[in-house]
């Protein structure tokens, strides 16, 4: 009689195959390198996909809106950073797909409706961006990516509404929190990433700096508690699905943190930046006035694209 094991041989095998294809690009601080077997829950929920032999969804969070501090991005809508970001998640689905024919389809959760308030960015400007995201995806033939936003959960409900109902049903308390933070250290450091996301974002403030941090301390915590309600609101939604993070998470965590692009430290997203292309043809990401030093603005369908260096 063969051993009790026997029908998972092959769904754990593919699972570790699946998540060796995401290793190269997890997004962590943690040191040295981590084989596929240190993502038990990852494991778990690939190889459930494989034994139903559907494909692995995947849900990332992020693609919220661009920032509004114009020294770092070139405008309100996706540009260059966007189009290589989605890319790249495309072809990352094709490649589980040559491995794994049921192959795996990724879900991109908008979530710049969640805390548009708190980061100050214009509700019509994160709109105008989910929406260039879906044209974007549709133009490229990115057959494998979706785009989900709270338009599919509240519909046409005023945003201030979604909002309210979101932090309702699903945000942390404050006090709650503000306890993690003081015994996390990751929780401390997404909210110190965060509040300095915040004060980097601030272009009007007519006081001292002092009282611009106080402030987007405050603010951290709240972003903070839109985004743990969007994520369990996700979960909802995705039940079985496969949480991926654009923020560094640690090894065997159960959000799998992802790098995007190239960028010079583990926070950086094209929605905070613009993209340069290097001489050599590779890209990375840096903030808009800095891209501007290294090279000369490239425009694609008459608005700013990216920076390509002389």
């Amino acid at each position: 009689m063969p051993p009790t094991t026997a029908p998972d041989a092959l769904p754990t095998r593919l699972g570790l195959a699946i998540l060796n294809l995401l290793l190269p690009y997890h997004r962590t601080t943690d040191q040295g390198p981590a084989s596929a077997e240190r993502f038990p829950h990852q494991l778990r929920q690939v190889a459930d996909f494989v034994r139903d032999d559907a494909p692995v969804t995947f849900t990332l969070p992020g693609f919220p809106c661009k920032s509004p501090n114009l020294a770092k991005v070139l405008g309100h809508l996706p540009d260059q950073g966007e189009r290589l970001s989605l890319g790249f998640l495309n072809a990352l689905c094709t490649e589980i797909e040559r491995i794994y024919p049921p192959g795996a389809r990724m879900a991109i959760c908008s979530d710049g409706h969640a805390f548009g308030d708190l980061i100050r960015v214009p509700d019509e400007h994160i709109d105008a961006y989910a929406d260039e995201l879906r044209t974007l995806i549709h133009g490229m033939g990115l057959t494998r990516i979706s785009v989900f936003d709270l338009r599919d959960v509240f519909g046409n409900l005023p945003h201030d509404t979604k909002r309210a109902h979101l932090h309702k049903s699903y945000a942390p308390t404050l006090d709650a929190l503000r306890a993690e933070v003081r015994t996390d250290d990751n929780t401390l450091a997404l909210y110190r990433g965060i509040t300095r996301f915040l004060v980097e974002d601030t272009a009007d403030h007519a006081g001292t700096r002092s009282a611009l941090q106080r402030e987007c301390r405050q603010r951290a915590y709240g972003v903070i508690q839109r985004s743990r309600a969007w994520g369990d609101l996700i979960a909802d939604h995705h039940p079985r699905s496969v949480r991926l993070s654009i923020h560094p998470q640690p090894i065997g965590a159960r959000k799998f943190g992802i790098r995007l692009l190239d960028a010079p430290d583990a926070w950086t997203t094209p929605w905070h930046s613009a993209a340069l292309r290097r001489t050599d043809g590779t890209w990375t990401l840096m903030p808009r006035a800095q891209a501007a030093e290294l090279g000369r603005l490239i425009e694609c369908d008459g608005r700013p694209s990216h920076f390509e260096q002389d």
